[in-house]
């Protein structure tokens, strides 16, 4: 100490000059061998969650991301390939008004999915398809509110996660796993009850912007995600309106997933991409209610009052591809199960009970659900099941186990 404080200034500037160097070069050479990236200072969850939703709005979100999906095991959709169903890489584009695209590349054909104040569209190019969705429009007033609304202040938001806290595990904000080379705040949330088999879900976002960088879903005993989108690469400034615009296949199909309710002005079914809009017919408010569904179906309504243990909870009455169908729900939370059922269509071809599906590739297992064979996909996180029975077909899906879905599809009368 005492050599220190006889140095010349020239000498002690030098030394700690050094030692800064070698502090640093430590310090990069740990982060190369560790991965390591910003950190984001400690903060209470309720805090984090307060500063990302009162951060300034970045004026558009340009990044490149990444899709994973190990949610279906091998082979367990012969013969479909997607970016969705494979995983793949891409881009996104988020505009500050709020419209958003997202860009998926793979060799099959590229899925884009866009957003916007009036509707969700999905376009799959493997299939030549594009899938409509009309969202419910905001009233004038509400639309004020949202834009004049205060943030939430940190008590109410605790608040919050107090009343989340009673049904699901919630960690604190981690600030040790930066995302897309950005710091971050990342939260884990895992549902209490172990209804399902959902095992838990992350979400990361930037500490600066608030803006999502990551979310990831887990099975239950699995400790990696079976459906991750992350951004690997992103950047901050404006958004041109042509990024976010929505972009079909030529002459692609046209499938409407809208409600009823909100389908009026839209594009029929079957219309082909750009072209001009048809069908102004004003549909009434949503028909709910076992018997009300019932008496506007072509066919007879199967939805006993309880299903594999599981109570009826509602039913409402749907439309796909331009027929009239149900949705029936069971039970309620992670366990719930849903059958959707419609009239066959004709013109589909009968599915075959077995048959060469590939050469790398194992049939699909079927079982016998009352008289008719059934076809069950199973997931990591759920079960799928389709059927057809005295011409209507069946699909019934729910966070559960393979034999809880067969019980479920056999007691679908």
């Amino acid at each position: 100490m005492r050599r220190l404080r006889t140095a010349s200034t020239r000498r002690l500037l030098t030394i700690l000059a050094c030692a800064g160097v070698l502090v640093m070069s430590a310090t990069i050479a740990q982060a190369a061998l560790t991965g390591a990236g910003p950190v984001a200072a400690p903060k209470a969850l309720a805090q984090a969650i307060r500063d990302a939703i009162g951060a300034p709005a970045a004026d558009g979100v340009t990044a490149r991301i990444s899709f994973t999906n190990n949610l279906l095991p091998g082979a367990a959709l012969p013969g479909a390939s997607s970016a969705l169903t494979s995983g793949a890489d891409g881009r996104l584009w988020l505009a500050k008004d709020g419209r958003l695209r997202l860009e998926l590349q793979s060799g099959s054909g590229d899925v884009q999915i866009t957003f916007d104040d009036e509707q969700v569209t999905f376009s799959d190019a493997s299939s030549n398809t594009v899938y409509r969705a009309k969202l419910p429009a905001a009233s004038a007033g509400a639309r004020k509110r949202e834009h004049a609304h205060e943030p939430p202040t940190v008590a109410r938001i605790q608040d919050a996660l107090d009343r989340l806290a009673e049904f699901w595990t919630v960690s604190e904000a981690d600030p040790t796993r930066p995302a897309a080379g950005r710091a971050a705040y990342t939260v884990r949330i895992a549902p209490k009850d172990g209804g399902g088999l959902l095992g838990a879900a992350e979400v990361a976002w930037d500490a600066l912007t608030g803006v999502p960088l990551r979310a990831a879903v887990y099975a239950k005993g699995r400790a990696e995600p079976v459906l991750e989108l992350r951004a690997t690469d992103i950047s901050y400034g404006a958004v041109s309106s042509t990024d976010v615009a929505p972009r079909s296949p030529a002459g692609a199909r046209i499938v409407d997933l809208s409600p009823e309710h909100t389908k009026a002005g839209a594009p029929r079914t079957g219309d082909k991409a750009g072209a001009p809009r048809t069908g102004h017919e004003r549909h009434g408010p949503a028909v709910r209610g076992a018997d009300a569904v019932a008496r506007r179906l072509s066919f007879p309504l199967a939805a006993p009052r309880g299903l594999a243990g599981l109570p009826r909870r509602s039913v409402r009455l749907v439309s796909l591809d331009g027929r009239k169908g149900a949705l029936v729900t069971y039970g309620r939370g992670l366990g719930a199960i849903a059958v959707f059922q419609h009239e066959r269509d004709r013109k589909r071809a009968a599915p075959k009970a077995s048959g060469h599906r590939g050469r790398h590739q194992d049939p699909l297992p079927q079982f016998d659900a009352g008289g008719a064979t059934a076809t069950e996909i199973a997931t990591a996180l759920g079960t799928i099941v389709t059927f057809d029975r005295g011409g209507v077909s069946y699909i019934l899906a729910g966070s559960v186990s393979p034999a809880v879905a067969k019980d479920a599809a056999r007691g679908l009368r």
